[in-house]
């Protein structure tokens, strides 16, 4: 139903900015929730950022201030601003849709992840 694409992730030096770009493809009407999370070796998958269809956002402590999470609603498009990164930032980042209401309108009880974008942060 939905397919996620994600872009923008690479290489940055401590203290650097990346924005990273997911967007959202397939027959579908609308998705209520888009969301950031990320993934370490050794650690599991946390929730880095999330907005709902109306931009009602949600952040983690560890990110608040340094992460801006946003959305194009025309583009079925959703953005992480990342600032200030340090080396603990290194990881996989997904991007995830929920509370996706079908080409029908009828709502899907299904989420949907992206193939995920690697973001390293040197020291």
């Amino acid at each position: 139903q939905v397919q996620l694409v994600e872009s923008g992730g690479g290489l940055v030096q401590r203290g650097g900015s990346l924005r990273l770009s997911c967007a959202a493809s397939g027959r579908f009407f609308s998705i209520d929730s888009m969301a950031w999370y990320r993934q370490a070796p050794g650690n599991q998958r946390e929730l880095v950022a999330s907005i709902t269809l109306g931009s009602r956002t949600n952040y983690p402590d560890i990110v608040k201030g340094r992460f801006t999470i946003s959305r194009d609603n025309a583009k079925n498009t959703v953005y992480l601003q990342m600032n200030s990164l340090e080396p603990d930032d290194t990881a996989v980042y997904y991007c995830n849709a929920g509370g996706v209401r079908t080409a029908t309108h009828s709502l899907s009880s299904l989420t949907f992840w992206g193939q995920g974008t690697q973001v390293t942060v040197s020291s």
